[in-house]
């Protein structure tokens, strides 16, 4: 079981943590202290649905048809490589997060753009939906589950961390040196789980 769980765990924050829009905007919102608690549950609520339906529905359809997740396995390996390449190439140039100023959102501006960060990005289908849901359904149809709990606990800490701990982490975020670090440690954790699932292919179609 703790197995199950703790690589849900490691797999939730790696997609999580990914910086893009979505983590920019919540960084954005917990510096200046704005809305953070709806902007918190929103994410972490949009993941738990994302990542139990992405492992649900993908699930059914693998049970009847076992050689798409060959093809699932092979086309997320390709997705995870390439997104390590990117990871290690911004780690190699270093970057900054751009948290400027604004004016003030008012609490429906926040959580409409909260959902639409979430909801309006093609990659958060294809790294919470269907990466996970690949990656969660090589643990079998109960270590599934305990692997989609990790990934969901994974975001919960994440997104109520950051929000609530970014007015103390943004001296470290504006420094380049994090960036590269932080994206360092994203390109070798996907491409060793790249080479999972392609191991994982090999062997379905020995």
């Amino acid at each position: 079981m703790s197995t199950h769980f703790f690589t849900g765990l490691l797999a939730g924050l790696v997609f999580t943590v990914a910086i893009g829009a979505q983590n920019a905007f919540v960084l954005r919102q917990g510096i200046r202290h704005e809305h953070v608690l709806p902007i918190a549950l929103i994410c972490s609520l949009a993941d738990l649905v994302l990542i139990a339906g992405g492992i649900g529905g993908i699930g059914l359809v693998l049970q009847r048809h076992p050689e798409l997740f060959t093809l699932a396995c092979q086309a997320g390996a390709v997705f995870l490589l390439a997104t390590a390449l990117f990871s290690a190439r911004r780690a190699c140039a270093g970057r900054e997060a751009v948290v400027g100023g604004g004016q003030r959102l008012s609490r429906s501006a926040a959580v409409l753009s909260c959902l639409g960060f979430t909801f309006l990005n093609p990659h958060v289908y294809l790294d919470t939906v269907i990466m996970l849901g690949t990656l969660g359904n090589q643990h079998g149809p109960q270590g599934r589950w305990i692997f989609a709990a990790g990934a969901i606990t994974a975001s919960v800490v994440w997104f109520f961390s950051l929000a609530y701990g970014a007015g103390r982490l943004a001296p470290l975020f504006r420094r380049p040196t994090a960036w590269r670090l932080l994206d360092a440690a994203i390109a070798l954790t996907m491409f060793l789980l790249a080479v999972g699932l392609l191991g994982t292919g090999d062997a379905l179609r020995a």
